[in-house]
């Protein structure tokens, strides 16, 4: 691994423990990070290993569900992590968001079967059932619209819940929108873009002040040249 001006055998208390996110963003993440000089890719190979220590560096990297990740660093149990701006607003953590990474990148919209569509106005709702992973997000979005909204929380599987008659709509997460054409879903309403940001617990942007701006700083670099194309 490349040497980047930082000295080697650095103590327990100078380690940065960093949170990262399961799933298709851990990719990105890893490409975005061995941009700026630091490389995680040996997680990449086993989906089991949940831990990797680069000594070099001195960082500490760990593989967390991403609904989990605020929490692990508002008390803590890790320095910084990347989390969506979906969960940092529906959890409403206290965190320090130095930068959006731009990976990630998606929509929260409003879904409703393709059948009620065609005899359907968003303009004239005034009371609504919906189906979400973000009950916060949701029910913000709805009041400050006039419209009461009954929310039903679900951890999963969103798209069944119009199809099943659990809910009339649905207000989640689309990327290619496929999923809901596949469950014959029409979006109706964008509610917010969505990208990945870095995270930082408060205590540590204080007692470790040096390497997380430095860690920051590399970042967001290779996040402008990302940019850049």
């Amino acid at each position: 691994m490349k040497k980047t001006g930082i000295k080697t055998n650095k103590s327990w208390e100078e380690t940065l423990t960093i949170a990262l996110p399961k799933g298709r963003i851990l990719k990105e993440t890893a490409a975005l990070f061995k941009a700026a000089g630091f490389d995680f890719s040996e997680l990449l190979q086993d989906d089991r290993k949940l831990l990797y220590e680069d000594p070099v560096e001195g960082l500490r990297f760990m593989i967390l569900r991403n609904q989990d990740i605020p929490t692990y660093v508002e008390y803590g149990a890790a320095d910084l992590g990347i989390a969506g701006r979906d969960i940092l607003i529906e959890q409403a953590k206290d965190l320090y968001e130095p930068l959006d990474l731009g990976i990630g990148a998606c929509r929260m919209m409003v879904a409703e079967p393709a059948e009620l569509v065609k005899r359907d106005n968003p303009r004239h709702w005034t009371h609504i059932r919906v189906a979400t992973k973000y009950p916060n997000i949701t029910l913000k979005h709805f009041l400050n619209k006039g419209i009461q909204a009954e929310i039903i929380k679900l951890y999963g599987s969103i798209e069944l819940a119009p199809l099943l008659g659990l809910s009339e709509r649905i207000v989640d997460l689309v990327q290619t929108g496929e999923t809901l054409r596949k469950n014959g879903l029409v979006e109706v309403e964008d509610i917010m873009q969505v990208t990945s940001k870095l995270i930082c617990n408060r205590a540590s942007l204080k007692t470790k002040p040096k390497r997380v701006k430095e860690l920051v700083e590399r970042l967001g670099k290779a996040v402008g040249a990302k940019a850049k194309g």
